[in-house]
């Protein structure tokens, strides 16, 4: 499979699960190729991460210190994404989901994407100057739905319980936010 198809089955799965289709979940395969070549959704996801960090200089301004502030988070967001991906790796066997590690972890790669531009596509009337009830409920919105992926493709690739998907996607978001608050702390 060449790379230009594995990214694109990659992303239609990811597309069909975030409609809510789980036969999503069968469109990619879980072998060692598959997995790293997954890992090009780190890619598609930059523009994502410094399309939200630049949303929020809308209204503050550019600050100058910029280029030190992208490189900060996307050091944050891509050792963010490999810890998780780390600690999965290392779970998995002891929930008993080891064999299905692999496709679960190009699944939720390629989930990152869409819930990335999810998130940007809820920023937008905000950024726009939509009045504030619109633009919170568009994040919301938005940020749920990409939440609800993360959660649907993780129980649907590990054959999980609600309840233990949840705890991963817990997992995911606390991660994030340590990294980030750490990155935060260390720059004052």
């Amino acid at each position: 499979m060449s790379l230009v198809l594995a990214v694109t089955s990659g992303l239609h799965a990811a597309l069909r699960l975030a409609g809510g289709n789980a036969d999503g979940v069968v469109l990619v395969r879980g072998d060692q190729k598959t997995i790293a070549r997954s890992f090009w959704a780190i890619a598609l996801c930059l523009p994502a991460v410094i399309g939200r960090l630049s949303m929020s200089w809308v209204d503050a301004g550019v600050p100058a210190d910029a280029a030190h502030l992208i490189g900060r988070e996307v050091i944050v967001f891509v050792v963010g994404w490999l810890v998780f991906v780390e600690l999965t790796h290392r779970l998995t066997p002891l929930i008993g989901r080891a064999d299905q590690w692999g496709r679960f972890v190009v699944i939720w790669n390629w989930c990152n994407v869409i819930e990335g531009l999810l998130v940007v596509i809820g920023g937008i009337p905000g950024t726009l100057g939509a009045p504030e009830i619109v633009a919170q409920a568009c994040e919301l919105v938005t940020i749920g739905w990409a939440l609800w992926l993360e959660w649907y493709a993780t129980r649907l690739t590990l054959g999980l319980r609600p309840m233990a998907a949840v705890s991963l996607v817990l997992l995911d978001q606390s991660i994030g936010i340590l990294l980030a608050s750490l990155a935060f702390s260390l720059s004052l």
